[in-house]
C-alpha cells in the first residue's frame, strides 16, 4: 500500500487532466453493463446477469433480488439473489460440519491451501481489481492493490501456519509441565464494508483458515459482485483439493443476515468492519450471548506537521491520505494540524496540489480520483458542507457536487473551524480535510486524542525526542501511530486496528492470529507424585 501511496503522490505532480466516466449504453444495448461489450471481462470472473448470492458448497439464493450499480455512472452492472433466512441456516449447518474435517488437518497443510488461494488470486489480480474499481469506485491501481493485499496475507498466513503456538512454561512442581495450547474457535463470521471489499475479508479469512476455523462471509450489499467473484476463486481451490466448499461459505444479504450472525451462538467469533454506530449494535448483540467480536470501526484520523517538518513529505502524504479512495478509507486523514509557522504556506501549496488531481473514470490508469460509492454518500457530503458553513468553517477548495455522471464530489479543504467543533468530531466518510493551526506539542497531542475514535495518526518532524514522546504513553492514543508517513497505507505484517470507538480489534499481522483462537493453560503431571501448587499440603 505504501508503493501505491508513492505512485499516487508522484502522479499528482503532473499536468491537470479531467476524464469523464464512460458513456451510458445506448438504448439498443442491454440495460445491464455485464452485457455491454466494454464489460465482457466480467464473465472471466464467472459473473452473469443474475448471480446466486449464497455459497456453502453449492450455489443458491432464495432471498431478495438486488441490483449492483457502478458508482462512476450509476448504471446497473448485474443482479444478485441474496440469502433467505433458510439459506443462512443451511449455510451455518454446512460450515459447522465442514469444520469437523478442517480442524483435523495439520496447520501447515491448511497453510498450503491458503497459499494456493493466493496463487489463484494472483492469476485473476487484474480482472478482479477491475471489478473492485467498477463496483466500489476506487481507481484501478487501488483496486489491483487491494487484491494484492489478499495475495500478500495468503503468503504471510502460509508461513505463519508453521509458527503459531504457545510457550512451554517452567512449573514450580517437580515432574510437571506447564504449556499453553491454542485451538481454533470454530466458525468465524466475517462482515465486511464496501470500501475494502476484498482486502478485509482476506485479512480475516487467511488467518482464520490457518488457525483451523471455517468462515461465513457477508460482504456489503453494494459490493456483492466482488463478494461472489472472490468466493468463486476460493471455492475452486477448495474443490480442486477435495475439500468441502463450506469451509469458506458466503451469504449475500442485508441487516437481517448481519443480525442473525451477531446473535447466533454457533458463530464463535464475529469480525465486523463498518461504522461505529452499527458496530456498537453488533457488539451489544454479540456480548449479550457472551460471544467474541472483532471490531474495525470508524477513524477520525489526524496528521500533525511541526515547524521542522519536511514539506516534501507532508504535502503528498496529506494529499494521498485525504483524497485516496475519495476519502472513503477508515484510515483517511480528516484533520490536518499545522504549526503556525508553516500553516499559510502548506494551505496554499495543498490548494495547488488539489487543483492538479485528475478526476474521472476510475479504471482509467491516468486517473487519481474517482466517485463516492453511492448517491447517499453524495447527499451526506452535501449535508456536511452545509453544516461546516453553519459552524463557521470556510471552504477554501472544493465543496461542491461535480458535473459528472456518477457520484462525483470535489475534494474539499476547510479552514476556520475550532478543533473541537462538533462537525470535526463526527467522521464524514468523504474527501473533506479540516486544517487547523497549533502553537505547541502539548496542545496538538491533546487535540489529536480528543476525538472518540482512535485508529490512525501521524506526525511529521525531525525531532527524535518528539518522535518517542509521540509513540509513548503520553503521545497518540491510536492503534496506528506513524512518523513521517500518511495515516493510510498499512502493511499486512503489522496488526491493524484502533482504540476507543474504533473498536479495539486487531487483524492481519503480528499476533492478531490469537483473536481467532482460544487459549488453554495445561498442567501435565508426568510423575508418580501429586504435589500441590504453592506448596499446599492436603493430608
Amino acid at each position: 500500500m505504501w508503493r501505491l501511496a508513492r505512485t499516487l503522490c508522484e502522479r499528482t505532480a503532473k499536468s491537470i487532466r479531467h476524464s469523464r466516466p464512460p458513456c451510458r449504453p445506448t438504448a439498443l444495448m442491454s440495460t445491464m453493463l455485464i452485457h455491454h461489450p466494454d464489460y465482457a471481462w466480467l464473465q472471466e470472473l464467472g459473473l452473469r446477469e443474475e448471480n446466486a448470492g449464497v455459497y456453502n458448497g453449492n450455489w443458491r439464493g432464495g432471498g431478495q433480488v438486488i441490483t449492483s450499480y457502478c458508482p462512476a455512472n450509476n448504471e446497473p452492472i448485474a443482479r444478485i439473489r441474496q440469502a433467505s433466512m433458510e439459506d443462512y441456516e443451511e449455510t451455518i449447518k454446512e460450515a459447522k460440519e465442514a469444520w469437523k474435517m478442517w480442524a483435523e488437518i495439520p496447520a501447515p497443510k491448511r497453510g498450503e491451501i491458503v497459499r494456493k488461494i493466493g496463487l489463484a488470486l494472483r492469476e485473476k489480480i487484474r480482472v478482479l481489481g477491475k471489478l473492485v474499481s467498477l463496483e466500489m469506485g476506487k481507481i484501478l491501481v487501488e483496486g489491483i492493490g487491494e487484491v494484492q493485499e489478499f495475495v500478500d496475507i495468503c503468503d504471510y498466513a502460509a508461513g505463519l501456519s508453521r509458527m503459531i503456538g504457545g510457550p512451554v512454561l517452567p512449573s514450580e512442581r517437580p515432574g510437571h509441565a506447564l504449556i499453553e495450547q491454542w485451538n481454533p474457535l470454530g466458525l468465524v463470521g466475517i462482515i465486511t464494508a464496501f470500501n475494502f471489499p476484498v482486502a478485509v475479508f482476506g485479512w480475516n479469512n487467511a488467518i482464520a483458515l490457518i488457525t483451523g476455523n471455517v468462515c461465513v462471509w457477508k460482504g456489503a450489499p453494494t459490493t456483492s459482485l466482488v463478494t461472489i467473484a472472490v468466493t468463486k476463486i476460493v471455492a475452486k481451490v477448495l474443490e480442486d483439493n477435495d475439500l468441502p466448499g463450506a469451509i469458506c461459505s458466503m451469504t449475500c444479504g442485508g441487516a437481517d443476515i448481519g443480525t442473525a450472525m451477531a446473535k447466533d451462538t454457533r458463530v464463535n467469533l464475529l469480525s465486523f468492519t463498518g461504522s461505529t454506530q452499527v458496530g456498537k449494535q453488533v457488539a451489544l448483540m454479540v456480548q449479550e450471548r457472551f460471544g467474541k467480536s472483532l471490531l474495525e470501526l470508524g477513524g477520525n484520523n489526524a496528521i500533525i506537521a511541526f515547524e521542522d517538518a519536511d514539506l516534501s513529505l507532508v504535502l503528498p502524504s496529506a494529499l494521498f491520505a485525504a483524497v485516496g479512495t475519495a476519502g472513503q478509507r477508515c484510515t483517511s486523514v480528516r484533520r490536518l494540524f499545522l504549526h503556525e509557522s508553516i500553516h499559510e504556506e502548506v494551505v496554499q501549496r495543498l490548494k495547488g496540489a488539489y487543483s492538479q488531481i485528475r478526476v474521472g473514470n476510475p479504471w482509467d490508469r491516468n486517473i487519481l480520483y474517482g466517485p463516492l460509492h453511492t448517491k447517499q454518500a453524495v447527499s451526506m457530503f452535501v449535508r456536511a458542507v452545509e453544516e461546516i458553513k453553519k459552524q463557521g468553517g470556510t471552504v477554501v477548495y472544493g465543496g461542491k457536487v461535480m458535473d459528472h455522471p456518477g457520484n462525483y464530489v470535489e475534494p474539499t479543504i476547510v479552514t476556520g473551524l475550532a478543533h473541537d467543533a462538533s462537525i470535526v468530531h463526527e467522521e464524514t466518510f468523504a474527501p473533506i480535510l479540516y486544517i487547523f493551526k497549533f502553537k505547541n506539542e502539548q496542545e496538538v497531542f491533546a487535540w489529536n486524542n480528543e476525538v472518540k475514535q482512535g485508529l490512525s495518526s501521524s506526525i511529521f518532524t525531525k525531532d527524535l525526542g518528539r518522535i518517542f514522546r509521540w509513540i509513548g504513553p503520553k503521545g497518540s492514543d491510536c492503534g496506528i501511530v506513524n512518523v513521517n508517513i500518511p495515516t493510510s497505507g498499512a502493511e499486512i505484517g503489522g496488526a491493524f486496528g484502533g482504540e476507543k470507538h474504533t473498536g479495539g480489534g486487531r487483524e492481519s499481522g503480528s499476533d492478531a492470529w490469537k483473536q481467532y483462537m482460544r487459549r488453554s493453560t495445561c498442567t501435565i503431571n508426568y510423575s508418580t507424585d501429586l504435589p500441590l501448587a504453592q506448596g499446599i499440603k492436603f493430608e
